[in-house]
């Protein structure tokens, strides 16, 4: 009788629902990453891609409560999310954790995600989100069936040396007859925690500069053919020189990479996106014109 009375309240959308939650194994031991969602600021557990996605799910009942369900399952999902609408699913796997029944108490399941691919980072762009989470589902047959999510930040770690050809970036730019510089930046290749360090030789100067900044610059593109679409925004700047350079002047080059929320240059992540970073030279002179260089430049992790 308890058992018809429950699925009679299930069918009319009445029947007792129970609280999942879900605890990772090493919680404590994580590091954790502050992230937003839906406009809300939230922390989430840092993993990498040897290590195993594991722990526990509750699913708590009020005493006296029944929940008739036809299965209980979790998920380990990677997607990358288009702000435009696109949703393009790169990992999905599933763990049966109990079959159809009623739950009747609170009941905790183990689950394992062991040797699971996450070869990807995680990523939160301005058009683009790739993201790993964990879905828990306990399916109900009259009633709607309760899922709760997590969310996971995956980084990982480039565990070969820095690439042997690292060679330093060396050009020459200018105004044909008014401006002749040239720069030089010791590498092109950084980690995130890095030093950039280079010189501004002014060769030829007619124009009456007022002021030099270099800029951080990052290029999300995505899409591909006539769909790309390329979002440009500046991380940082700051000014190098202030006043006219003469001729024969050299200034100096430093820059630490570890005080900006940088992530290492993505190249055509599942055939969906890219992001680069360049270091963008800029002149202004005395009637406010601004003149560019801009050079790319690979970053790559090197610790969590």
């Amino acid at each position: 009788m308890d058992k018809l009375l429950s699925r009679a309240s299930a069918f009319v959308g009445l029947g007792p629902a129970c609280t999942v939650s879900l605890v990772l194994n090493d919680e404590d031991q994580r590091k954790k990453i502050q992230t937003i969602k839906d406009g809300q600021p939230g922390n989430l557990l840092v993993f990498t891609d040897k290590d195993p996605v594991a722990g526990e799910v509750t699913l708590k009942l009020d005493a006296g409560k029944r929940v008739e369900h036809v299965g209980v399952k979790i998920e380990f999902i990677g997607v990358i999310e288009m702000f435009y609408g696109n949703y393009h699913e790169f990992t999905n796997l599933v763990r049966d954790l109990d079959a159809p029944g009623d739950l009747t108490q609170t009941k905790t399941y183990p689950f394992d995600f062991s040797n699971v691919d996450k070869q990807y980072d995680s990523y939160n762009g301005i058009n683009v989100k790739l993201r790993y989470f964990l879905r828990v589902t306990v399916s109900r047959q009259y009633s709607p069936s309760i899922v709760h999510e997590q969310d996971l930040w995956i980084k990982n770690v480039h565990q070969l040396p820095p690439p042997e050809i690292n060679n330093s970036i060396k050009m020459e730019v200018g105004i044909e007859d008014c401006l002749h510089i040239e720069f030089e930046y010791n590498r092109s290749k950084y980690h995130l925690k890095d030093v950039v360090i280079g010189k501004i030789y002014f060769l030829l100067v007619r124009l009456k500069i007022k002021h030099m900044e270099i800029e951080i610059r990052k290029r999300e593109s995505t899409g591909s053919g006539s769909d790309l679409y390329n979002e440009s925004e500046t991380i940082t700047k700051f000014e190098i020189m202030d006043g006219a350079p003469v001729r024969g002047e050299s200034v100096p080059v430093r820059l630490f990479l570890s005080g900006f929320d940088l992530t290492p240059t993505y190249r055509n992540v599942n055939n969906k996106f890219s992001v680069k970073y360049y270091l963008n030279l800029v002149l202004v002179d005395e009637e406010d014109r601004r003149y560019f260089k801009q050079q790319e430049i690979t970053l790559w992790r090197k610790e969590l």
